[in-house]
C-alpha cells in the first residue's frame, strides 16, 4: 500500500510540472504569434518612405508609357529619349549589334 501511494504522488507531481510547462509552452505561443500579428499589421499598412517613393516613381512611369502607347504624335522618339535618360537605365532599342 506505502509503494502504491509513493507511485501514485509521483505521476502527481509529474503531471502537474507537465502541465505547467505545457501551458508555459502555450503562453509564449500566444504572446509570440500576437507580436507577430502586430508587426505584420505595422508592416503592411505603412510602407517606408523609399518604398512609397519608388511606388510613385513607377507609376508615373506607367502613366507616361500609357501615354506614349497611346499617343500617336511626331516627338514621339524625343519623349522615349527623354524617358530614357530619366530613369537612368538604358533600355533595350531593338538594334542590338550582330556578334559574329
Amino acid at each position: 500500500m506505502g509503494e502504491l501511494a509513493i507511485v501514485f504522488g509521483f505521476v502527481i507531481v509529474a503531471a502537474l510540472i507537465l502541465f505547467g510547462t505545457i501551458n508555459s509552452m502555450h503562453k509564449r505561443t500566444l504572446q509570440h504569434r500576437e507580436r507577430r500579428e502586430a508587426l505584420d499589421r505595422q508592416h503592411s499598412g505603412n510602407p517606408d518612405a523609399a518604398s512609397k517613393g519608388k511606388i510613385e516613381r513607377l507609376e508615373q512611369r506607367v502613366r507616361v508609357l500609357e501615354r506614349l502607347a497611346t499617343d500617336r504624335g511626331q516627338d514621339l522618339a524625343l519623349q522615349i529619349e527623354n524617358l530614357r535618360e530619366t530613369s537612368g537605365q538604358a533600355l533595350p532599342t531593338g538594334k542590338e549589334e550582330e556578334r559574329t
